[in-house]
């Protein structure tokens, strides 16, 4: 068996630290070379989540998607989504980033694709789900200091037109039909919206 020269050992270093870093991986093959980026536990976005934790911070998202989006050697994106979901701006805005990719991009819902993790979904060119998985759709929720005056709610309405837009506009599904899943009050004890098993998601 022929010795690994020094470049190998190196290229496997720094794939071993992208993995416990980045949760990335680029996979090499004579059909082409894709980089797998992970978004996995609650996207962390402007407020620093406890450690334990398990978060996506998009701050390290973001720089990922422009360098496979520039870089020569990398042929396309998977997204491998097991999300609870996680802060609007910072899910929206690497959907955004996913879905502006001239490069081919493929999303998987394993597990979970919950809250924000529904335009994640949705935000590439093919979306699949496995059968086990689920995706739950609900309104804008808020945590923190709310005041209590009708701008609050105007705004929370149009951060919830963002969502909705961008969904129906990467999707198939109608703006009446999303709004219908969202605003469900006979699905979830003790809360509004709907739990959406892996089959009845691609018929969404």
């Amino acid at each position: 068996m022929a010795n690994k020269n020094e470049n190998d050992v190196d290229s496997e270093i720094e794939e071993g630290k992208s993995i416990k870093e980045f949760g990335s991986v680029q996979t090499k093959n004579p059909r082409g070379n894709i980089h797998c980026l992970n978004i996995i536990g609650q996207v962390e976005g402007h407020q620093i989540l406890p450690p334990q934790n398990k978060t996506t911070k998009y701050e390290h998202v973001l720089p990922q998607l422009v360098a496979v989006e520039e870089d020569p050697e990398i042929d396309g994106l998977l997204v491998l989504l097991n999300t609870v979901g996680g802060d609007v701006e910072a899910g929206l805005a690497i959907a955004e980033m996913i879905a502006g990719m001239r490069k081919p991009t493929v999303s998987l819902v394993l597990g979970g694709g919950h809250s924000i993790g529904v335009p994640l979904a949705v935000a590439s060119d093919y979306s699949f789900i496995a059968p086990t998985a689920t995706m739950t759709v609900h309104p804008l929720r808020m945590s923190g200091v709310v005041i209590g005056v009708m701008q609050t709610f105007q705004y929370f309405q149009r951060m919830q037109e963002r969502i909705v837009e961008f969904v129906v506009g990467n999707s198939d599904i109608s703006n009446a039909e999303f709004k219908k899943l969202m605003l469900s009050t006979d699905e979830i004890a003790n809360d509004v919206g709907i739990i959406i098993f892996a089959q009845k998601a691609v018929d969404c």
